[in-house]
């Protein structure tokens, strides 16, 4: 790809944040107008879970195939493809008749985002080569994600208090339309050198895993976690990850690289996302449940309520990013996790009738411990692979937070269910406390394995990989 001038380079970066930005509030905004589509469609939270897992499942099983293919393929162009499907697919979300056809269309819509956050990454990644730009870039990237987060609470509540849970997949078409032109326009054309084979059988075996185990965990609840069923998908699940594990080992270019996770500070990064996101998952599928079912509060008022996780996690993002930059990421890692530890301890005390005294310090503690936690994160991961195969690493640090997410919402939300006794308004809150802990437990495990996972051992295993840059990357 010929050099661009520095302004171009941020034109293309302002282009890829409005995918991520687009991504990161639609997933706030829908968990937000849950209540509504249950209210419409008189739907179960079963089918609530669906409606969020379904979206996150799809696009966790299919970022490796999206980041191989954009390399392989053009960056540029799988972008693009990723703006028009998840376009049409919110239009199609905003005309469900049924609440089994918006989960269908939120599949639709789960395809294209595939191609959109690592993509879009991969993009950046491969505009900004020096390593000072490239750090300043993925500050921005990072804050956009706060901007969404910060704007989906109020932008939701109001859309849904004031026009229905369907207008908030209307917004979705005209920035997707606007991206597409603008992509085409300003951002150049770009692939790895050597692209890497698709592995169709590797990605088989990644829906099988993923999809059996969340169905079976979703659907536990009404089949029972000892019934034929529920026991059926978790075989099926150890069955795919036996042959999907040697599998992968003999190829000569898997879906999967098993040689990545040789390196502690990879593998810790991506089980710290998959805790930190099956919190985040948990956290808002659960809240919005809560605040509106079991309290009544309006999805305005709901929203703004969740407004100060959203405000923390905008602030503290860059500040987590300069203390990975001039300490590495063993702090913000440590902090945000107690975070999350924290917010879980907290919750597992509410009850109906909780005051905002608790609520509020709660949301904060979540933003500071989920703010903190996000940054490296990303910067691990992406940093620690090869930059020619720029597509494949960020696919590999999407999935494990899509993965996470589905997790949380399977877990947490099949956890309440099976505890809800009665009517939803005076069983939720004591039901939800098994939950919360489990979000507290995630919480400890991200302090030990942001410990464990950042020493001078666990760097040790990195070179072969290219070890994580992490300070050259954060450094603003």
């Amino acid at each position: 790809m010929p050099e661009l001038t520095y302004r171009r380079k941020l034109l293309v970066l302002t282009i890829c944040c409005t995918a991520l930005f687009l991504v990161s509030m639609d997933t706030t905004i829908v968990n937000l107008a849950l209540p509504a589509v249950q209210r419409q469609f008189t739907a179960s939270v079963t089918s609530l879970q669906w409606t969020i897992d379904a979206y996150a499942l799809v696009v966790g099983s299919l970022l490796m195939l999206s980041g191989s293919t954009a390399d392989r393929l053009g960056r540029r162009r799988t972008f693009q493809t990723g703006l028009a499907v998840f376009t049409v697919g919110s239009l199609l979300c905003s005309i469900a008749p049924t609440i089994g056809l918006l989960i269908v269309f939120r599949m639709v819509q789960a395809v294209g985002g595939s191609m959109l956050n690592p993509v879009a990454m991969a993009i950046v990644t491969n505009t900004f080569t020096d390593p000072r730009q490239r750090a300043r870039a993925i500050g921005i990237w990072g804050g956009v994600f706060g901007v969404s987060m910060a704007l989906g609470p109020v932008v939701g509540g109001a859309l849904v208090d004031a026009v229905g849970w369907r207008s908030i997949f209307w917004i979705n078409v005209p920035i997707g339309l606007a991206a597409i032109v603008f992509a085409a326009i300003f951002v150049p054309e770009s692939r790895a050198a050597r692209a890497r084979r698709i592995d169709p059988v590797g990605q088989l075996l990644v829906i099988v895993i993923l999809g059996s185990l969340i169905y079976g965990i979703i659907e536990a609840p009404r089949a029972g976690w000892v019934s034929a069923q529920t026991a059926g998908c978790f075989a099926v699940a150890v069955v795919a990850l036996i042959f999907f594990v040697p599998y992968e080992q003999r190829r000569r270019e898997p879906l999967i690289d098993p040689r990545f996770f040789a390196s502690i500070p990879f593998s810790g990064a991506t089980l710290i996302a998959i805790c930190s996101f099956a919190s985040m998952g948990g956290f808002l599928f659960l809240n919005a449940l809560y605040l509106q079912s079991v309290r009544g509060f309006s999805p305005l008022h709901a929203g703004l309520l969740t407004l100060p996780t959203a405000v923390m996690m905008f602030v503290l993002a860059p500040i987590s990013g300069r203390v990975v930059g001039s300490w590495g990421p063993r702090v913000p890692l440590m902090v945000g996790g107690a975070g999350i530890l924290g917010t879980g301890v907290l919750l597992a005390t509410v009850s109906a009738h909780s005051s905002l005294a608790l609520l509020v310090p709660a949301y904060l503690l979540f933003g500071i411990g989920f703010g903190m936690v996000n940054p490296p994160i990303t910067n691990a991961a992406v940093s620690g692979m090869p930059r020619e195969q720029a597509g494949v690493a960020a696919a590999v640090a999407s999935t494990s937070r899509q993965v996470g997410s589905a997790f949380g919402v399977a877990v947490l939300g099949s956890v309440v269910t099976s505890r809800v006794h009665g009517p939803i308004e005076s069983g939720f809150a004591p039901a939800s406390h098994v939950a919360w802990w489990i979000m507290a437990g995630c919480g400890m495990a991200v302090v030990v394995l942001g410990f464990v996972t950042t020493g001078p051992w666990a760097r040790r295993t990195a070179p072969e990989f290219g070890e994580p840059d992490v300070v050259a990357v954060s450094r603003p």
